[in-house]
């Protein structure tokens, strides 16, 4: 990232590690819809700023301290990449740690993943080790798609058997979709304007899905439940939000792990909300970061509870990144998520 709406290739130095850092040999990365945001300013102005937070690789140098790998090895790291001994972390919330959003550090305060090399602080926590029968091609969505769609659904507090509403499955909302199923929900409808990605929803595990081009989907989905006890806003947007809100029964919970990357409000439905008393909870999330949370993902694909792989509809080398991202951005062809190879 040149400035804002400015994006080009450059030569950098390859990063050196610290004592408990790791360098990492990039082979597979994915673009990101948060990477477009950030080139048309949602976190500000930024220049010489290497992209991209989703990753996998070889490590290629260690520092002094870490323990848990070594060069050679295959990893996948976490697109948040938290300072582990920071006060928010030890609160449990480690994505925030430093200041909100503190642990997203990868193309927000330090150069991304979209490079030959890139940089991973305090590795023995940030990273994990990818099983050999796990493909990278799968184990990069460990990153950030799976991580934070599933952390939508488990914010959810979704009971046995319950109901869930998910508005907009893009990559993030359809493993939000998988989660739902995976925690154990009884229903699951799936909200989009996007027939190709409706479809995708029911191989996730959707049961109903609404196309809002044709029909209200508040409307819908109170009749088909009353309410719901979830709703996932996995989108970013006004609307969405709302109609998450006016979606959900009292004492239910809004779980919004959408990047609301515009606007100065997101307003939520007076009436809807019970005049501030309808007992709806609202939870976020930003993609739960450490080795655990990666090593528990990885062992889904390696039991073969998960494959994401169908999230995967466009291939490019790393010298065609700007068409990649280009496509990304105006969302064309069809693309849901864009892999790089290196």
């Amino acid at each position: 990232m040149e400035g804002i709406g400015r994006t080009a290739f450059a030569g950098k130095a390859v990063p050196v590690p610290g004592a408990r850092d790791a360098i990492v040999k990039t082979t597979h990365a994915l673009i990101c819809t948060s990477d477009t945001h950030t080139v048309r300013g949602a976190i500000g102005d930024r220049s010489n700023l290497t992209l991209g937070h989703e990753a996998v690789g070889t490590v290629s140098a260690i520092g002094s301290d870490v323990v848990q790998f070594a060069v050679g090895d295959r990893v996948v790291v976490g697109a948040i990449t938290p300072d582990w001994g920071d006060l928010a972390a030890q609160g449990g919330h480690p994505s925030q740690s430093g200041q909100p959003l503190g642990g997203w550090k990868f193309a927000n305060v330090k150069d991304g993943v979209f490079a030959d090399f890139f940089h991973v602080n305090q590795a023995d926590a940030n990273m994990a080790r990818i099983p050999a029968d796990v493909s990278s091609e799968s184990a990069v969505y460990c990153s950030d798609m799976m991580s934070t769609g599933f952390a939508g659904a488990e914010n959810g507090d979704i009971p046995v058997g319950g109901t869930v509403a998910v508005f907009a499955v893009g990559p993030v909302g359809l493993m939000a979709v998988a989660g739902a199923r995976m925690l154990g929900a009884g229903l699951i409808v799936a909200v989009d304007a996007n027939p190709e990605r409706l479809e995708l929803a029911r191989h996730f595990g959707a049961d109903v899905t609404i196309d809002v081009r044709l029909e209200d989907p508040v409307a819908r989905i109170v009749a088909l439940t009353g309410g719901v006890d979830c709703a996932i806003e996995a989108l970013g947007n006004d609307e969405a939000f709302g109609n998450c809100v006016r979606s959900t029964r009292a004492g239910g919970t809004i779980s919004n792990v959408g990047y609301h990357g515009s606007g100065e409000f997101v307003r939520i439905p007076r009436e809807a909300w019970g005049v501030g008393m309808a007992e709806k909870t609202i939870r976020t999330a930003l993609c739960p970061g450490g080795r655990l949370r990666l090593e528990r993902l990885l062992r889904l694909l390696e039991g073969k509870r998960i494959d994401p792989t169908p999230l995967t509809t466009h291939r490019f080398a790393f010298d065609e990144m700007a068409k990649a991202f280009a496509m990304m951005d105006a969302k064309s062809d069809g693309v849901i998520k864009p892999l790089i190879t290196f």
